[in-house]
């Protein structure tokens, strides 16, 4: 299926210039798919493979680079208050679904590591306005392996407002962890749009305190949602996927851990990987987006665990309920994000 794709400018509520994109059919779309992407990255160029291929199944697409990120105005990843982040997705995509042409289609959220927190957070902003979201990798809950002590955060919160802007939070080569395909790798660490500098001490301090209250309400999660994971990712843990789909309270919600799989499924995998990621993800959004379906309840598996072989015609689903993840590759405590290792503050740069 053919797709069209659009660019434009519009400002926030602060009169920051925003950059937005969407992708297209050319028919009647099924439903409004709206992106909110990682820390560091950007949704013209970074997340044109996934923007392309819904739409090319029929969905309309839209992603916002948020302020500080990609093309959009403001110092680069400086994060002030997350919950700008939030209001300006919420804002977009509101004023999108509100359009004539959109006004009967439902509305479904995509995140992906940080972005999965920013969907969440736009969910709980007007929980019965959305009808489902997609988690990839989620950033939703600190690994209990490397939640920091309240000492560390107490001795950094006293400076935050110092030197809030200071490029100063230890990091590692993200890329390098979450993209497995080398050729893909290089790939995006070419794109000049993604920020590959340290954090700055705000944002880093934005990003545990957003962890870390998600993680105190991940109860009060109600919409239909998929989440899918890596066994292994060492950006986000997949334990943290699993604590959200144990504890959310809605009554449609379907897990997925992909074996082997790093933190980058849709974009980072070998191709007939993300093939089979895809697959799941629109057949998900398939089976809510049908209008004669009853979306309240959709009796999926409660839990799942996908098994890829070399070969994506070799993958075979299995239901399990209480087994550990199976990780292929070794780390060791402290090794997670969402942005600490140990008791130090340990920050990936670019998700």
């Amino acid at each position: 299926m053919e797709v069209e794709y659009q660019e434009e400018y519009i400002r926030n509520s602060r009169g920051v210039q925003l950059f937005t994109c969407r992708w297209l059919p050319l028919s009647s779309p099924k439903a409004l798919v709206f992106l909110c992407h990682g820390y560091g990255m950007e949704c013209s160029d970074f997340m044109k493979g996934c923007g392309t291929k819904l739409a090319s199944y029929g969905y309309a697409v839209f992603g916002i680079d948020y302020q500080g990120h990609g093309r959009s105005m403001g110092a680069r990843c400086y994060i002030k208050k997350f919950d700008h982040i939030v209001t300006d997705c919420s804002n977009y995509f509101k004023s999108i679904s509100g359009q004539e042409d959109y006004k009967n289609k439902k509305q479904f959220l995509y995140g992906e590591s940080m972005g999965g927190a920013v969907a969440l957070l736009v969910h709980r902003k007007d929980p019965s306005f959305w009808h489902g979201a997609i988690l990839v990798a989620p950033m939703c809950k600190i690994s209990e392996k490397v939640k920091p002590h309240p000492m560390v955060i107490s001795m950094l919160t006293r400076v935050e407002d110092v030197i809030p802007r200071w490029k100063i939070v230890p990091t590692k080569d993200v890329i390098d962890a979450a993209f497995k395909d080398p050729v893909k790798r290089e790939e995006i660490r070419s794109n000049k749009l993604i920020y590959q500098e340290k954090p700055r001490l705000k944002t880093a301090l934005e990003m545990l305190r957003t962890s870390m209250g998600l993680e105190d309400s991940l109860n009060e999660v109600t919409l239909p949602f998929f989440v899918l994971h890596g066994e292994a990712d060492t950006v986000t843990d997949p334990e943290v996927s699993r604590a959200l789909y144990e504890q959310a309270s809605s009554k449609d919600k379907t897990i997925k851990l992909y074996p082997g799989m790093w933190h980058g499924l849709t974009s980072g995998e070998p191709d007939h990987n993300i093939n089979v990621v895809f697959a799941d993800i629109i057949a998900w959004l398939d089976k809510r987006s049908d209008d004669d379906i009853d979306h309240d309840y959709i009796n999926d598996k409660q839990f799942h665990d996908i098994v890829v072989a070399d070969n994506v015609n070799d993958v075979v689903e299995v239901e399990i309920s209480e087994s550990k993840p199976r990780r292929s590759r070794g780390h060791g405590h402290g090794s997670y994000l969402c942005g600490w290792k140990g008791r130090r503050m340990h920050h990936h740069s670019a998700m």
